[in-house]
């Protein structure tokens, strides 16, 4: 399995799927699968695009048996077969790109080692749920997988507080299975630490799929919901709401302009940082005549981090320049 020195023209296309419906398939994707002579996938996936393999070999394989998938692509590349190796949502999103590439590494795979390898993007979880849900994404929002068969809890554990704590607006993968269905529950504990019990939250079932089901419910009670392996959770942040059954997070235009008229507030400007942006934020440090510690408990922020703004000297405002969108 390590010698890939032969040119072979083999060629690997990691293909994300998107959520499974043929609307929502790239047409990169679709062509991909149409250039391919062998198409491997977990089952479900292969089920997800079944009418368009025709004469086609396909190689179906477990859950679990991700790198089995990844090494069965290496050795039919490496044969010269072109091989359409599929995965739900985007390949590069807890998908086949990165188990793909360990393989191919350890084999000694290099780009010009004769076997192409192209990454066709596809619209993650977070994407389709986002849109059936409203516009829950439109600030700061990071994911996190609960599956702990190949990470350990602590970590997962740590990574819940942070941005918990961070207010990120959150998605959850792989939320809960048939074996595992109390890492949702401590999720939730972890994020009680740090959130109101009335923070909104969505939970997406099968998404773009014949038995697609969306409910809205709150952190406090939503593990009383449907949750499986199908599902992602939608955590919102402390600002975000849910109206006429759309979950929204603010950008934060109302910050620094009035949304009715579009006029800015007192002491903002188009196109400039918030007063409370960085430059604002730090002469308020030094204006305030605090210390570090009492500064870094009014902000939530590390001790040694604000003693060390306070220990550099003030920058001068910076000149003008010209403004465009705030970003």
């Amino acid at each position: 399995m390590s010698d890939t020195s032969t040119p072979s023209g083999g060629r690997i296309m990691l293909v994300g799927l998107g959520p499974g419906s043929h609307a929502h398939l790239t047409a990169r994707a679709r062509a991909a699968i149409a250039e391919a002579d062998t198409v491997i996938g977990y089952v479900t996936y292969i089920r997800l695009v079944a009418d368009l393999l025709e004469g086609k070999e396909v190689i179906k394989k477990s859950m679990t048996e991700e790198l089995d998938r990844a090494i069965e692509a290496f050795e039919r590349a490496r044969a010269g077969k072109k091989v359409a190796l599929i995965s739900s949502g985007d390949a590069g999103v807890y998908g086949m790109a990165g188990p793909t590439f360990e393989v191919l590494f350890q084999a000694g795979w290099t780009p010009d080692s004769g076997i192409d390898v192209e990454i066709i993007p596809g619209a993650s979880a977070l994407n389709t749920c986002a849109a059936l849900v409203g516009a829950p994404l439109t600030h700061d929002f990071c994911a996190i997988s609960l599956s702990d068969l190949l990470t350990p809890w602590p970590t997962i554990a740590r990574r819940l507080d942070a941005v918990a704590h961070a207010d990120f607006v959150v998605a959850l993968y792989n939320p809960k299975s048939g074996r595992r269905t109390r890492q949702i529950v401590e999720a939730r504990r972890l994020f009680l630490r740090h959130r109101r019990p009335d923070t909104p939250v969505a939970i997406v079932k099968s998404a773009y799929r014949p038995k697609q089901r969306i409910e809205f419910t709150t952190l406090e009670k939503m593990t009383e919901c449907d949750i499986g392996m199908l599902s992602t959770v939608l955590i919102g942040n402390s600002n975000t709401f849910i109206r006429h059954g759309l979950m929204v997070t603010p950008r934060g235009y109302s910050n620094k302009y009035d949304v009715d008229s579009g006029t800015t507030h007192a002491g903002e400007q188009a196109g400039r940082s918030l007063s409370t942006g960085l430059d604002g934020w730090l002469a308020g440090l030094f204006a305030s005549g605090l210390g570090a510690a009492e500064l870094a408990a009014l902000h939530r922020l590390p001790e040694d981090y604000i003693a060390a703004l306070l220990a550099e000297p003030l920058a001068s405002e910076p000149a003008d320049e010209p403004t465009g969108a705030d970003a």
